[in-house]
């Protein structure tokens, strides 16, 4: 028996029609928006494969309104007809799943390589559940929404915590799978009954990296908390019967558990001087733990009992210790690598730096974060080649940024401005802030109003991180409309610089003759992205030698009919999409006074074109666009159709034609066609000659020449045009031209047929480092002046509106140690890209002097030499970061991926997978030369 699309099968065998499509996406609507306003810690959401969820998005007509119903969660347009689908089957998740034998049988599980969006939604309880009501299938993947970080951002936890625990009875293997969120006392509840065993007689350990680490006691403390991390060790020991703890574990075989390594015990004083932590952890946190000498939040997990506080020294070969990867942490790493041999902050963290932190400052996490960073900057100085496990700092930055928690890829840059900004909080020498006042420049010498900004910046901001990096730039903002010019000078940590592909576009736009002078012509331009529809237009003008008496009508064409005219030259180039089709036609600028002629073309039946038979009249090929001046009848609409067809005549008729020049043909830009395909010459404006004209080329003196009607702007009500048809002055006539066999024989087609796009998509070659763009062009392309986003807008104090104003930076003053971020990865609502343009960048000598405008600044050097890079390697949530570090008392760089460290040379060290890069200054020597010595102290 066949079942119609709108019925389903019962479990009963009975077909009961379900809820119309609309009926539907209203019921899981108001499900929807009831579980947004109930969001707490321990609500269920569902795992549902996209696949799926798209064809169900189909069939109920149109993406909801809040996510996971709305746009984002697919790729599909926004608005799709009603019911233009058919009913999707059952809830299929077997494309996000494990199979079954990777995933352990009962409890299926989906790769942690998928994205919530693009692989999988997730959608609250009582949605999932009226779903399978409706629909059935599966399986099912319920996931738990918890608290993440100290500001207790809500998230769904996709992929719980897994662990392998090992049986020291029997060496066995078990994958336990926990939330973060779940505690020690349901970790050893989950232990006893899988294994069968009283919770007296169990004794869990922390096994990273098979070394037995801390016990883990049975507790209120979560897994996350006892910093246990994804797919890592815990060791089961059962007491036996009438034995103590101490010996047990250890057998007399000499096997691999004989002699499981124990770290050190912890130092039973803590480096503050109070109270001993069990097992380094504090036992709970709250939020007044930081005030007076109460350090246990603070102090207590430290990595393998460090003293943060104390000075120490390098060790010997320090700074050679790789980072264990701890699930997707190379972002980490990385960054964390470029930090850690940055001199001026090795040097500082290296000392006692008791008296900097900040407890205090409400901007700050309490002195934590910066604890965490300097013990393992210590850790890493000192433990020679050994690698190190950053799991007490991935905790803390979990707290205090849960955008990092979990196990997904980041971007290194992000973790790196989070870090510098952080770090300067818990290290803000001014625990209380003044208040300034701005003043207005008011026409004020640059430098007076830069230094006073400094000044007041200074005074609220004095830290390590703004002593070494932070600058100054100026900001120039001018008002299109009144041009009001607002000037002022902004510190910055790092320099975000586009690479120019990402500055510009290219755009590709047919050029029509509208007085039939010449064939129709593609130019490719090069324009700002956040440019507007002028500046187009320029750059066109420019391309194809405008005449001073003519100008460009732009216009779209979509489906053979102009859809639109850019009309308006303030409208912004972001509207133009990549794959539309854009034509500019060549006017008189006197055609203010004239009648514009639009010209559609009609496919008549028995016309042939490229050996495809029209069955019927339908749309084709470009339309066109002339001119008429002081029309009178159908004879004058007649002529100017002739006048603009004229270039496309064919070769053998064009040769019958006196007057024209040899080899116009092609399409070549240079050689146009300067006179028509008869013996008439044509003149703009003498109208006595048109009748006379079109009699030569039609078939008799009461007929025309072309077989046209009037229209409308939706193509309809034709009305046929006659050699009497009495034409009205207006703006713009609309006509349809139908082709016949003798127009396809006359004119080559071929010349208004297929459109370039705007901007064709394709494979590109990767650029070689002779065609690399160098720093400097990056540099310059985000100094140069460019119009502000439109959803950037300034407002003018001035016209007391939000203008969409032009911005010109400068550099101002610059800090000792300099970063620039390499702007690779571009987002927008339907597309990420990364791109992987080789930038070609100076190791030693980058000289910024002809940059930096302040008079002021020209004591210092701008002379700088790299020392660190962040390196990304693959595309978009797949790829791999790396780190190359120089230690400057070896003059050696070395290549830090997680936990392998080696040598590199220095000529290896330019990539195309260079991201983040870091200079530190250098100053000018007495003999003039440029040495290799560090400039620090505070910016003046």
């Amino acid at each position: 028996m066949t079942i119609p699309d709108s019925t389903y099968m019962m479990e009963n065998g009975s077909i009961e029609l379900p809820c119309t499509p609309e009926e539907e996406a209203r019921i899981i609507q108001e499900l929807n928006t009831k579980a947004d306003s109930n969001l707490k810690p321990g609500n269920l959401y569902y795992v549902i494969s996209n696949r799926w969820f798209m064809d169900w998005q189909r069939y109920i007509g149109k993406p909801l309104g809040s996510y996971p119903f709305n746009e984002h969660a697919t790729e599909s347009p926004p608005s799709l007809l009603p019911n233009s689908a058919s009913r999707p089957g059952p809830i299929d998740n077997s494309d996000i799943i494990i199979k079954e034998a990777d995933s352990g049988g009962d409890d299926p599980q989906i790769p942690r390589t998928l994205e919530e969006g693009r692989d999988y939604v997730l959608v609250p309880q009582e949605v999932w559940e009226k779903l399978f009501e409706w629909y059935k299938g599966g399986p099912a993947l319920p996931r738990e929404m918890i608290s993440v970080g100290d500001a207790k951002q809500l998230s769904v936890e996709v992929f719980p915590l897994c662990l392998n625990l090992f049986d020291t009875r029997d060496k066995s293997h078990t994958i336990i799978r926990l939330s973060k969120k779940a505690s020690l006392h349901e970790l050893y509840s989950v232990v006893c009954r899988l294994k069968g065993i009283a919770p007296e007689k169990a004794h869990i350990w922390d096994y990273f990296d098979k070394m037995k680490h801390a016990e883990l006691v049975a507790s209120n403390q979560t897994l996350e908390d006892s910093s246990l991390q994804m797919d890592q060790d815990i060791l089961l020991e059962v007491q036996p019967e009438g034995s103590l703890l101490y010996g047990f574990g250890f057998d007399s075989t000499g096997n691999d558990l004989a002699l499981v390594p124990v770290e050190p015990l912890r130092s039973s004083v803590t480096i503050a001087g109070g109270p001993t932590l069990s097992n380094g952890f504090s036992g709970g946190y709250s939020s007044n733990a930081y005030q007076g000498s109460s350090l246990n939040s603070s102090y207590g997990d430290m990595e393998d009992g460090y003293d943060s506080l104390r000075p120490a020294n390098k060790g010997e070969r320090g700074g050679l210790a790789g980072l264990s990867n701890l699930g997707n942490t190379c972002f980490m790493n990385s960054a964390l690598q470029c930090l850690v041999h940055t001199p001026p902050l090795v040097e500082y963290f290296l000392q006692d730096y008791t008296n900097e932190i900040n407890r205090q400052n409400p901007l700050g996490m309490h002195g934590e974060l910066a604890l965490a960073f300097g013990e393992l900057l210590r850790k890493l100085w000192s433990s020679g080649r050994t690698p190190v496990a950053p799991r007490a700092f991935k905790g803390k930055l979990g707290r205090f940024a849960p955008q990092f928690s979990g196990y997904n890829q980041h971007d290194s840059q992000e973790l790196l401005a989070f870090l510098l900004d952080g770090l300067h909080e818990d290290l803000n020498r001014v625990k209380q802030k003044p208040y300034f006042e701005t003043k207005d420049s008011d026409g004020r010498p640059d430098e007076e109003v830069a230094n006073e900004l400094w000044r007041y910046h200074r005074a609220r901001n004095d830290s390590v991180i703004v002593d070494i990096c932070q600058g100054q730039y100026k900001s120039t903002l001018v008002c299109p409309d009144c041009n009001k010019i607002s000037i002022t000078f902004d510190p910055f940590m790092y320099l975000s610089l586009p690479l120019p592909s990402t500055v510009t576009r290219t755009m590709t736009v047919t050029v029509l003759y509208s007085d039939g002078s010449g064939l129709p012509m593609p130019y490719t331009v090069t324009v700002l992205k956040h440019g507007y529809i002028k500046d187009l237009t320029q750059a066109l003008e420019t391309a194809c030698c405008l005449r001073i008496d003519e100008y460009l009508l732009l216009a779209e064409v979509y489906d053979h009919r102009v859809f639109r005219y850019f009309e308006n030259p303030t409208e912004i180039l972001s509207s133009v999409k990549d794959d539309e089709h854009i034509v500019a036609y060549r006017l008189p600028k006197r055609v203010a006074q004239l009648t514009k002629l639009e010209i559609s073309h009609r496919c008549q039946e028995k016309c042939i074109i490229d050996s495809l038979k029209a069955s019927e009249r339908k749309l084709f090929l470009t339309p066109l666009v002339t001119f008429l001046e002081n029309p009178r009848n159908g004879a004058d609409i007649d002529f100017a159709v002739h006048k603009v067809l004229a270039p496309l005549g064919r070769k053998a008729f064009i040769s019958s034609a006196p007057g024209l020049k040899d080899g116009a043909e092609n399409g070549s830009p240079s050689e146009t066609i300067e006179e028509p395909m008869n013996s008439c010459t044509i003149q703009f404006g003498r109208e006595g000659q048109s009748t006379e004209c079109i009699d030569q080329v039609g078939s008799s003196s009461m007929e025309l020449a072309f077989h046209l009607c009037l229209t409308d702007d939706r193509g309809s009500n034709c009305r046929p045009v006659a050699k009497a048809t009495v034409i009205q002055p207006v703006r713009m006539l609309k006509v349809m031209l139908d082709w016949t066999e003798k127009e396809c024989g006359l004119y080559d087609a071929s010349y208004l047929k297929d459109l370039p796009e705007v901007h064709k998509s394709g494979f590109t070659v990767k650029k070689t480092k002779q065609e690399a763009i160098s720093l400097f062009s990056c540099l310059e392309a985000f100094l140069k002046e460019e119009p502000l986003g439109p959803d950037d807008m300034w407002y003018c104090p001035r016209c007391k509106e939000h203008r969409q104003a032009s911005k010109k930076l400068d550099l101002w003053r610059l800090p000792d140690i300099l970063v620039f971020h390499l702007k690779r990865f571009s987002y927008s609502r339907w597309l990420k890209n990364k791109l992987d343009t080789f930038v070609n960048f100076p190791i030693h000598n980058l000289d910024l002097s002809k940059y930096v405008k302040s008079k002021d600044a020209s004591e210092s050097s701008h002379v700088y030499e790299l020392y660190a890079i962040s390196n990304h390697y693959g595309g978009l949530g797949g790829g791999h970061y790396t780190a190359y570090c120089k230690l400057i008392d070896e003059d050696r760089w070395y290549h830090f991926d997680d936990s392998h460290v080696s040598p590199v040379a220095e000529s290896d060290i330019k990539t195309s997978a260079a991201y983040v890069l870091f200079y530190r200054r250098v100053k000018a020597q007495q003999n003039g030369g440029v040495g290799g010595s560090f400039q620090h102290g505070r910016s003046s």
